[in-house]
């Protein structure tokens, strides 16, 4: 769950359906901690904590618009369900796909539920909600919001796949207990989601940050591992710094389709010219961006990194560097998917698990300024990435996704 850009001030609202390039105006703030806070909910209602209705029906219209060229048999389709109460247990899958902020679903909707109507979106799940909400803090959204989620079911091929957007996030939610040590109900959630689903599959897809210098903006990370990175709230928790792994085979005979499928999105991944921000430098010239081509990097046989390279879960806003070399511990850094790690280590008989990460913000020149106080132009940079590019980086992903179970159906 990548932070999605902050300062309202001066974030621009999509116009149609994609974003205009332009970076926000970003606050004086001493702790990225309550930056991350605040980002993972950009773009929700203030009042109710829910994705707002115009936003839905805007996804809903590009969708239908991209008409994307799958092959035959393999195009995700929606299934109907019957009228079910918010209190109702998710209903049965093979698949799940667990996202997280409104970007990210926007992007995951453009790909993977293209026929849905905006009058057909997203059943509200709020099974077991008034026990998990005792761990929740009373200014999360999901307490505005009084669910834990929302979902709708499609068919890739002979499977069916849950898409949830959660409402809980690892750094949103927590309570704290003591210094460094908080409730992580989102690691619950997950306990839940795969009871009630019983999945053979559990995917994550959703931002991160890039760590290494050759996996620029619109790559996708796939990875079957997991490691928390905690410096703040949860840094005393016993799981810090655990490493977990999911060990099954992922099924590569649709990365390549789904690569040539994102080509389609390269142009809203176009950068502009950058150059010197002010004309006190002797070459004020602009330099051409270079022209992205988003690849999918997979850890499987060492293919693109070492095998078992994990996601890095953090419990602040944490992005990877030329100088903090981030690539040495990680395939990428974003805030929630240790936690399905986690909770798939407590169960005697777990779901295969994967997390699909798309680079929503490139590695960051180490040389900016990163005072934290009064700012920190790297952490300018890197939320000024997302706000520009998430959605777009977010539909890569979600081809990556679909190649996964693409190949999963075909098996």
């Amino acid at each position: 769950m990548r932070a999605t850009g902050w300062g309202d001030e001066g974030a621009r609202p999509c116009r149609g359906s994609r974003p205009e390039r332009r970076f926000p105006r970003v606050a004086a703030h001493p702790h990225r901690v309550e930056i991350a806070r605040y980002l993972l909910g950009r773009g929700l209602d203030p009042d109710t904590g829910k994705v707002p209705t115009e936003r839905l029906q805007q996804t809903a219209r590009a969708a239908r618009s991209l008409k994307l060229d799958f092959p035959d048999g393999l195009a995700p389709t929606s299934v109907d369900l019957p009228a079910r109460s918010r209190s109702d247990p998710l209903p049965a899958a093979d698949v799940v796909v667990v996202t997280w902020t409104v970007d990210e679903l926007a992007g995951l909707a453009k790909v993977l539920a293209p026929t849905t109507s905006a009058a057909k979106w997203w059943t509200t799940y709020a099974s077991n909600y008034d026990q998990l909400a005792t761990q929740i803090s009373p200014s999360a959204p999901a307490r505005k919001s009084g669910r834990l989620g929302s979902y709708q079911l499609i068919k890739v091929g002979k499977l069916t796949v849950l898409l949830l957007k959660s409402e809980l996030h690892l750094n949103q939610d927590r309570i704290l207990q003591s210094p460094g040590m908080a409730t992580l109900p989102v690691k619950d959630l997950f306990l839940q989601v795969i009871a009630e689903a019983q999945p053979a599959c559990v995917i994550t897809a959703g931002t991160a940050g890039s760590v290494f210098d050759q996996f620029p903006l619109g790559d996708v990370v796939v990875t079957r591992a997991a490691k928390f990175r905690l410096q703040q709230e949860f840094k005393n928790e016993p799981y810090n710094n655990a490493h977990y792994e999911s060990h099954w085979q992922i099924p590569t005979t649709h990365l390549d389709a789904a690569e040539q499928l994102m080509q389609r999105f390269a142009d809203e991944l176009r950068m502009p010219p950058i150059g010197m921000p002010t004309v006190g430098y002797p070459d004020t010239a602009l330099a051409a961006a270079p022209v992205l081509t988003p690849r999918i990097r997979l850890e499987q046989g060492g293919r693109d990194m070492p095998e078992f390279h994990p996601i890095l879960t953090t419990d602040y806003f944490e992005y990877g560097t030329t100088l903090n070399r981030l690539d040495t511990q990680g395939a990428a850094v974003e805030m929630g998917d240790a936690a399905l790690g986690l909770a798939c280590s407590e169960l005697a008989d777990p779901p295969n698990w994967l997390v699909v990460r798309n680079m929503s913000d490139p590695v960051i020149n180490g040389n900016l300024p990163a005072k934290e106080f009064p700012l920190n132009e790297q952490t300018t940079w890197a939320v000024g990435f997302y706000s520009a590019y998430g959605e777009w980086t977010s539909a890569c992903g979600a081809l990556a996704v679909w190649a996964v179970i693409a190949g999963l159906a075909a098996a």
